[in-house]
């Protein structure tokens, strides 16, 4: 099929790739000229596993940028609207961008087109789009509007898009339907599955994506839907934490128990210091919104979200419990990512955290394994953060190292090493990485996440020199 892609950002720019991987002529179009300059000279913009492989496979091939939406339209079948949709003060979409790409769409329609929204969107966004459209000048008959919301994770999208659980298509017509499940077939068939190239999956049995077929409405709702249940199943974890924490219980030990039970299942079970990213926040609100302008009292989100802001300041209170005072301290923070596999910070639990440290007046040394980078353009030059080469640097002659990431590579850190080289052994841990036996048996002070403080025989020391410290800077 000969498909357009319109928008470069993380969805724009994995599905453009993943189409163009399953045999389609794709052309990706973006307005930033400075974007489609650096694509078409081979760079990839954004940390994802696989996606540099599949931009360079497919580039100058099956898979071509430009600027020119009026030309793509023109020589595409189906035109895939994937721009950014952020949320505004009041937790609406932003859904300006939406409506312009419709707009100029609309303006260079010459047979039939189906335009697809890709972008998670409110429901009533395809009745929208199509009005847009016809005011614009399109011909009715000359196109239609489907709903095809994705479901990538950020680490994982291009395995994600390849294999998913499910494939959603929405649209009021079947004509519509058959041309956005075309360009699917070979996951729905199985066919890419057997390529000697394909990128590799989650499964070693053979293996064909699932493709479910609804309206349009449903199709938009079950996305925000979808990610508002994930968004309560980690706030709801976190919450079972607080309350291990406060009876002594551990929650990786309730985690197990609540998470074998089939229908409730271990996947977004995991406690830490919150969600974040580019999609639970905004969808979360939006859903919210969406259900309180059509008189739906839906209060669950509302917890959900009060949840979330909350686990940022119990975190707080651990680093405090841990260090006494936060003035003065110098602290070596390992993850600033919202979670590991990605540089991206939109949202990030960890930036959020490291910003009410420096209000505290903690200096801070961070690494990151891809995010750097872009957390150098968030905190400025000016800022009280540096950016180490590695995790042990970050932890040179720091007072506490902070767990902010679930990075594998922080969870093979050599202990002893760690212990070294700071300048009090304490751990405070947002992503439970370590075993609290072996932190213990490291000689670390260990704060986690829903589970008991391992605090050694030095602890009644390391807090007697904190607080005499905190006593002589008052002096």
């Amino acid at each position: 099929m000969k498909i357009a892609v319109v928008g470069s950002g993380y969805v724009g720019l994995v599905a453009g790739a993943c189409f163009a991987e399953l045999g389609h002529q794709v052309l990706l179009v973006d307005n930033d000229d400075h974007k489609i300059a650096a694509l078409q000279r081979g760079e990839c913009p954004i940390h994802e596993k696989f996606l540099p492989e599949l931009l360079e496979r497919h580039r100058g091939q099956r898979l071509d940028f430009t600027g020119d939406l009026a030309g793509a339209v023109r020589r595409s079948q189906v035109i895939f609207i994937a721009v950014g949709t952020p949320p505004k003060d009041d937790g609406d979409a932003d859904l300006s961008y939406v409506e312009s790409v419709a707009q100029g769409i609309a303006c260079a329609i010459d047979d039939y087109k189906v335009v697809v929204e890709k972008s998670t969107v409110p429901v009533y966004t395809n009745s929208w789009v199509r009005k847009i459209m016809l005011l614009n000048g399109a011909p009715a008959e000359l196109f239609d509007v489907a709903s095809n919301p994705e479901f990538l994770r950020e680490g994982t999208a291009v395995a994600d898009f390849l294999y998913p659980d499910r494939i959603v298509v929405g649209a009021d017509s079947e004509r519509c339907l058959e041309m956005v499940a075309q360009a699917y077939q070979p996951m729905v068939d199985g066919s890419y599955y057997k390529n000697a190239d394909a990128i590799p999956g989650p499964f070693t049995e053979p293996f064909q994506a699932r493709l479910i077929r609804t309206s349009a409405k449903s199709a938009e709702l079950i996305k925000h839907a979808s990610n508002a249940f994930l968004a309560m199943k980690i706030s709801f974890i976190n919450a079972v934490a607080s309350v291990c924490e406060a009876v002594g219980a551990d929650v990786e030990q309730v985690r197990e128990g609540i998470g074998s039970d089939s229908r409730i299942g271990r996947r977004f079970l995991s406690p830490g210091i919150g969600y974040g990213g580019s999609c639970f926040p905004k969808d979360l609100l939006a859903f919210r919104s969406v259900a309180r302008e059509n008189g739906c009292h839906f209060g669950l989100l509302d917890e959900t979200v009060r949840v979330n802001e909350e686990q940022r300041n119990r975190f707080m209170r651990k680093v405090r419990k841990a260090l006494w005072t936060l003035k003065g301290k110098k602290l070596g923070v390992l993850g600033l990512a919202f979670k590991n596999g990605t540089d991206d910070l939109r949202e990030s639990p960890a930036v959020a955290i490291i910003k009410a440290l420096l209000k505290e007046g903690c200096s801070v040394t961070a690494y990151d394994p891809a995010a750097i980078p872009r957390a150098e353009e968030e905190f400025g030059p000016n800022s009280r953060v540096k950016f180490a080469g590695n995790p042990y640097e970050a932890l040179q002659g720091a007072d506490a190292c902070l767990i902010l990431t679930e990075w594998e590579d922080f969870a093979a850190l050599d202990l002893a090493r760690v212990k070294a080289l700071l300048h009090y052994p304490i751990v405070v841990d947002g992503r439970n990485l370590f075993e609290p036996a072996l932190m213990d048996a490291a000689g670390l002070n260990y704060y986690s996440v829903g589970r008991p403080d391992v605090v050694g025989k030095r602890a009644t020391t390391i807090k007697a020199a904190l607080k005499e410290a905190a006593n002589n800077e008052a002096a």
